[in-house]
């Protein structure tokens, strides 16, 4: 049997900068033709895909993962016929629905339910057939009250919820998921998840999902893929994969940076590690004090709490932290805030640390992406109150009070 999805060669290139600065009349198109272009030597070009191969068998659930930049997205535009490569092919052998941003495949000006039809004849369903599912979308989706109001009044929650069941239930061979997963209702999120292993296990449908989330590729993917700089890095087992990305490609950034974020509630902007002297630091002894300094905007009046997740680099949990309630900054606007973990707290060992946003009230993950950062705990054994210099067991390195 041929794979459900077959990729050869693909390679996608960008050029950077913008090829004009405006829409040009049509006197300054025919003069553009006749003008020497000075920097014409000086055009960048980046490579968004490099010769990618890949076969996926139907029925498959396949995660991607790696860091910003490294293809995961592009590779789920060109399956999706949002853009098309500068070479190679990507064939698929099916039905396919896409959920990559909030509010893709949605006309703005249409209704949910009208919604709901125009993607099913888009996937060549006859009516009867969306018919037969639409209750079971609404009901999914959770926005029965709204079916009948045009979809640019929805809220990004709303359109996720409504863009997902849309995926789910209407007859599609192939469901590309990719990060837009992260916004919204904890308890839906968790739902979706359910949903795909679903759909996947009894239906034969083949999931392609890609999450900066480890534990939810974790849990649905059998297999995962591991893109770098636009190549496939590694293709294995998805404990294996997600391994060798924490403990080879993920751990020695001691910063991170967004340049955007879809939801309507909260925008990182930057997540850093620091010493007492407030510079980024990877190693630190453990007798000293490590400091996360977190920048963000907030676009709405809601509370939305930050909050640190802390790992070892064998993906265990090692603590969650959340800001205080007295300490939580309160309106619209762009904050600065800091967490500290105290020393003497950890022992030796490589570190991974994860960033939220959640909505307590309203019980919404607003933002959430594990491994952004990382750091080394070190222990110097010359520093310790007893005669003993092996290293020691455990995470926690904690000394206790000894009375006599």
């Amino acid at each position: 049997m041929k794979p459900i999805i077959e990729i050869e060669n693909l390679t996608k290139i960008y050029r950077l900068g913008k090829l004009h600065g405006s829409y040009l009349t049509f006197r300054d198109a025919i003069t553009q033709v006749f003008k020497i272009n000075k920097n014409r030597q000086k055009r960048q070009y980046i490579k968004a895909l490099d010769n990618v191969n890949l076969c996926i068998q139907k029925g498959e659930k396949i995660g991607i993962i790696g860091k910003n930049g490294a293809g995961k997205s592009t590779l789920l535009k060109i399956l999706s016929r949002i853009t098309y490569p500068t070479e190679g092919i990507a064939i698929l052998r099916g039905r396919t629905a896409s959920l990559l941003e909030v509010g893709t495949g949605f006309h703005g000006e249409l209704t949910g339910r009208e919604n709901i039809y125009l993607n099913g004849a888009i996937l060549g369903m006859k009516r009867h057939e969306i018919t037969e599912k639409f209750d079971d979308i609404v009901a999914f989706s959770g926005v029965e009250k709204f079916i009948d109001t045009p979809v640019k009044h929805y809220s990004s929650g709303m359109q996720m919820r409504l863009a997902f069941a849309v995926s789910a239930f209407l007859e599609a061979d192939i469901m590309l998921v990719d990060e837009v997963l992260a916004v919204g209702d904890a308890e839906f999120q968790k739902k979706c998840l359910g949903k795909m292993g679903e759909v996947s296990t009894k239906e034969g449908r083949t999931i392609i999902f890609v999450s900066h989330n480890l534990n939810a590729i974790a849990n649905l993917c059998e297999k995962t893929i591991l893109f770098v700089d636009g190549r496939v890095e590694m293709f294995d087992y998805t404990e294996k994969v997600i391994n060798k990305y924490i403990n080879e490609i993920a751990q020695h950034e001691t910063s991170k940076y967004w340049d955007k974020f879809d939801n309507n509630y909260v925008r990182p902007i930057s997540f850093k590690i620091l010493n007492c002297e407030n510079k980024e630091k990877f190693k630190f002894q453990n007798i000293e004090d490590i400091y996360f300094e977190i920048v963000y905007e907030k676009l709405s009046d809601d509370d939305t709490y930050p909050n640190i997740h802390l790992l070892t680099s064998n993906n265990q949990y090692v603590l969650t932290s959340i800001i205080d309630d007295n300490k939580l900054p309160k309106g619209k606007g762009i904050f600065k805030v800091y967490a500290k973990l105290e020393k003497e707290l950890l022992n030796q060992g490589l570190y991974h640390v994860g960033l939220a946003f959640t909505n307590f009230k309203k019980n919404r993950v607003d933002f959430f992406e594990n491994y952004c950062i990382s750091f080394e705990i070190v222990d110097i054994p010359e520093n310790r109150k007893y005669p003993y210099f092996a290293p020691l067991s455990g995470i926690i390195r904690r000394e206790l009070t000894w009375i006599v």
